[in-house]
């Protein structure tokens, strides 16, 4: 159902009666508020009012998001009400380049309106915030829904926005990108962790995490931790005598694969929203006050849905998965979009065609975490980071696996520099980018090897007992021993974690380095020894994708194989259609994303749906794509020590502009902007101030040199 115009159906004759009799009417049971399916215990409801504290900067403002964070009174023992605070701080500030120079306050942030001007002060927008939990009975998946309702939102012109999290985030995890923009439009915005949210249980010591970021402890927990194991006490047992001091973490050991549902996850969101809305400004039926007529329903409701990478993955499987209607139009940004099987496409950018494309997220992540640290020391990568992200011992390690992977034949050249080259032109010829080639090395620093061991254990729906590859988490200390969980650090990891380790303290270890467990980056593989960031274990993840070993080519056996069927099974369950339902989308994505490369996603998900979705729907969908941008807008932040600043522009400005857009299309018929590259330019210095002039605005009528096609099965992308 298309709700674009008109937008809203006729009220109900059940709420008519309602208005007429003065607030109470009969109405049938389908007329009857009632809680979704689905969701466990109460609904938690909390007034914000604007000024002490408020949805959108946790109390903080524009200032405050800003500048340093906020304290613990009692740092050991942070109160929910701090949590909340400082997961809002850390989520906004991991999304966007937070500083003035980079655009913050000037061209976007909780003071700048929906029309780009400076006129919302310090932002706060005050409200009321619900948060249940979704379970589908087990008490495993316990996934966190959340529903902002500003004080702005007009119950007879109602909007919801979706704002799923990004990443392996909590629930706060999209709220300074979708959830900002829906809150300033006053629209309710339905947030959901995905079941993949920031869950810690601590082995040894038995602390999980509740909903509202307190610790618990996981044998009185009952259920209400956002995540605990469920491996048998005997293996972990057994687990704690061998491996001492680890963590489990909800994403890699959920043992849930939550990126199966991520799409129902957010439908769920919106579910909720409607439930909270109607339970809010309903009306009572005349029988009983306590039961509320749904005045607020999908026929006279616009809904967005959107979100940023994973959380933009997250909107696309809900609007492929929505036979209820709930979805009016699409928004998203660098979105974490798996096409699956996607032969019949070609790929062009400027003249040539893209060799390698639409390979699930886990293939390219195991490909690049086998080679991206040996090309980063390409002289054509341009490097130069800081040693405070890059210490001498990495540029080591990554000699080392140069060497290594020439030994076993993975990499021709008979020096250093030739062997880093082949490396880089490997990952060139599997679908990155040259443009990315700046950012590889600090990606492998900060992404690339935490995400391959994630989501190799969440698809095998591995358990953390199993110890896939060698590889467990676990503090560490600065010589990369496994170190004691401190549990003043674990106090605060709902605000500080982001879900997937490397995080709050939590690093990954190679348990099979020679002369014991090490930090990855310092571990020595048993085949070369020598530090050579767990190669070794790099290769073992990989095979488990592709059921081969990467060196000889031979079929994995045994325990491998089996573990291997599991990795694949659960990759071909998160795979997607690009049948979007007759919805008008925006898709946006920058030139240069190195984390979710555009050829495996934005650009191959779009083609997909050119190919295989009806003529008439694939008419409504729009791809945008953005140079000089790419997936971290808040590593432009760090300035010179990574070097973003000159090399790469926002691309959370074209996220708003694309919700702008589908907004005005949505409720007045304008027409959706052309599929288009549009070209950027990066500041010139780290004092340079980025300005509109760096970031234009996407083209009404780009010109045709700008313009993308689809050109019979090749979508052709200008360079």
């Amino acid at each position: 159902m298309n709700k674009s115009i008109p937008k809203r159906t006729p009220i109900a004759a059940a709420a008519l009666a309602a208005i007429f009799l003065g607030g109470c009417a009969s109405s049938s049971h389908d007329d009857i508020n009632t809680l979704p399916a689905g969701i466990a215990g109460a609904i938690a409801e909390k007034a914000y009012d604007g000024t002490t504290d408020d949805l959108l900067t946790g109390g903080l403002g524009k200032t405050g998001l800003m500048g340093a964070a906020p304290a613990y009174a009692v740092p050991a023992t942070p109160t929910a009400s701090e949590l909340r605070r400082n997961a809002i701080y850390n989520n906004y500030r991991a999304l966007v380049d937070y500083t003035a120079a980079g655009g913050m306050g000037v061209l976007y942030g909780p003071n700048i309106d929906l029309n780009g001007g400076n006129t919302l002060g310090e932002g706060k927008i005050a409200g009321r915030e619900y948060i249940a939990t979704a379970d589908d009975g087990t008490g495993q998946q316990n996934v966190t829904l959340m529903v902002q309702v500003p004080d702005s939102f007009d119950a007879k012109k109602p909007c919801i926005v979706t704002a799923t999290s990004s990443g392996s985030r909590g629930v706060y995890g999209a709220i300074g990108t979708a959830g900002e923009w829906g809150l300033k439009r006053g629209c309710a915005v339905a947030y959901t962790d995905k079941g993949s949210g920031n869950g810690l249980h601590d082995l040894t010591s038995g602390a999980v995490m509740a909903r509202d970021g307190t610790m618990l402890t996981a044998a009185t927990a009952a259920g209400k931790a956002v995540f605990q194991s469920a491996a048998a006490a005997s293996d972990v047992a057994a687990f704690n005598t061998a491996t001492p001091n680890r963590v489990a973490y909800k994403h890699a050991h959920s043992q849930q694969n939550p990126e199966k549902d991520w799409g129902k996850n957010t439908l769920d969101a919106v579910r909720l929203a409607f439930y909270v809305l109607n339970e809010r400004f309903g009306t009572a039926t005349a029988s009983d006050a306590n039961k509320k007529i749904r005045t607020i329903i999908p026929g006279n409701t616009l809904v967005i849905a959107s979100s940023v990478s994973n959380g933009g993955g997250a909107a696309l499987a809900a609007a492929e998965q929505d036979t209820e209607g709930l979805i009016d139009g699409v928004a998203v940004s660098e979105p974490n979009a798996q096409p699956g099987a996607n032969t019949g496409l070609t790929i062009q950018q400027g003249a040539a065609n893209v060799a390698t494309h639409s390979k699930p997220l886990i293939d390219y992540f195991t490909y690049a975490n086998v080679y991206q640290p040996c090309a980063a020391l390409s002289a054509q990568a341009n490097q130069g980071l800081s040693a405070a992200f890059w210490p001498a011992a990495y540029t080591t390690s990554a000699q080392n696996r140069c060497t290594a992977l020439a030994a076993k034949g993975l990499l021709t050249g008979a020096t250093l520099a030739e062997q880093a080259d082949a490396a880089l032109a490997k990952l060139n010829s599997y679908g990155w980018q040259a443009e990315s080639n700046f950012f590889q090395q600090s990606h492998f620093r900060f992404a690339t090897n935490s995400i391959v061991v994630t989501y190799v254990n969440t698809y095998g729906r591995f358990s953390v007992t199993d110890s896939v590859c060698g590889f467990s988490m676990a503090n560490t200390t600065a010589t990369g021993d496994v170190a004691a969980q401190v549990p003043a650090t674990q106090a605060g990891l709902f605000a500080s974690g982001n879900g997937v380790p490397p995080t709050g303290g939590v690093n990954l270890v190679y348990d099979r380095s020679v002369g014991g467990a090490k930090l990855d980056f310092l571990a020595v593989s048993p085949t070369s020894n020598t530090a050579d960031f767990a190669l070794d274990g790099a290769l073992c993840m990989r095979s488990l994708v592709t059921g081969k070993d990467e060196a000889t080519g031979a079929t994995l056996t045994g325990t491998l194989k089996a573990q291997s069927d599991r990795v694949i099974a659960g990759i071909n369950e998160v795979q997607l259609t690009a049948k979007l339902r007759s919805k008008p989308t925006i898709i946006v994505a920058g030139r240069s994303d190195t984390l979710l490369p555009i050829n495996h996603t934005a650009r191959a998900y779009f083609g997909k749906n050119q190919l295989t979705d009806s003529a008439s729907d694939a008419a409504k969908v729009r791809y945008i794509e953005v140079t000089n941008a790419q997936h971290f807008d808040t590593f432009i932040a760090f300035g010179a020590l990574l070097g973003y600043d000159t090399k790469a522009v926002p691309l959370h400005p074209y996220l708003n502009q694309a919700l702008n857009a589908m907004w005005s299309h949505l409720n007045s018929g304008a027409a959706l902007p052309v599929s288009q590259v549009v070209r950027t330019t990066a500041r010139a210095t780290s004092a340079t101030a980025l300005s509109a002039t760096n970031v234009p605005a996407i083209a009404t009528a780009p010109a045709s040199g700008d313009q993308i096609v689809m050109t019979g099965t090749t979508l052709k992308v200008p360079d």
